[in-house]
């Protein structure tokens, strides 16, 4: 059949002389024309949002050295949350001790609770205090249960979770150096038994 002209066989004799080898020379073989390249698959270090799982669970594995971020960065500067309890001075101590025993009953460690007294002290301290006073500080010191101790020498005392003052006498500035004493001991609670006009107005003065 004869060609015609218009057909894309003219293209193809024109496409020949190009794949024919020159002086015996072998033609290379034509490079397939890079299409779209397929998705590279994923990197194991790279995951979509259904891993981020798995490196969580294997922190525990690396040891506490993994850990260690986590607790440098509390908020210790936070100041104790006051809880006021009324009480007359006679019954401030009683109401210290009805605290104490809410604080344990709900989980508090006796370790945790210091007690400071303005008037008479706590009968435990003055008990205490009859075998020699380093003897009384040598349980301060264990700090496996409540401690009592007066206004006078609270300052020697330690830092607790929880301190309760007992309101219970003394001179206003006693008060108010008690308070301000416990105000930097405490560190979650500070609990306050006493007259509220006059704890408040001790508070009030920048306790």
């Amino acid at each position: 059949m004869p060609l015609i002209p218009e057909e894309p066989q003219i293209h193809e004799s024109a496409q020949g002389p190009r794949a024919t080898p020159a002086s015996g020379r072998t033609a290379p073989t034509p490079r397939p024309v890079p299409g779209p390249r397929p998705a590279a698959p994923s990197r194991p270090g790279r995951p979509g949002p259904v891993r981020p799982t798995p490196p969580a669970q294997r922190t525990p594995r690396d040891g506490a050295a993994a850990a260690k971020p986590g607790p440098s960065a509390p908020a210790a500067a936070a100041a104790p949350q006051i809880q006021l309890i009324p009480a007359s001075v006679q019954g401030a101590l009683d109401a210290a001790e009805e605290a104490v025993d809410l604080l344990l009953d709900s989980g508090r460690a006796p370790g945790d609770v210091l007690v400071i007294t303005t008037g008479e002290q706590h009968p435990w301290a003055t008990h205490e205090l009859s075998f020699g006073e380093s003897s009384y500080w040598a349980q301060h010191d264990a700090g496996d249960d409540v401690f009592y101790t007066d206004a006078a020498v609270a300052d020697r005392a330690g830092k607790r979770p929880v301190v309760v003052v007992a309101v219970n006498g003394g001179a206003e500035s006693v008060a108010a150096s008690a308070l301000s004493v416990a105000h930097s001991k405490a560190g979650a609670l500070l609990i306050v038994c006493g007259d509220p006009q006059r704890i408040n107005s001790v508070l009030g003065a920048g306790v």
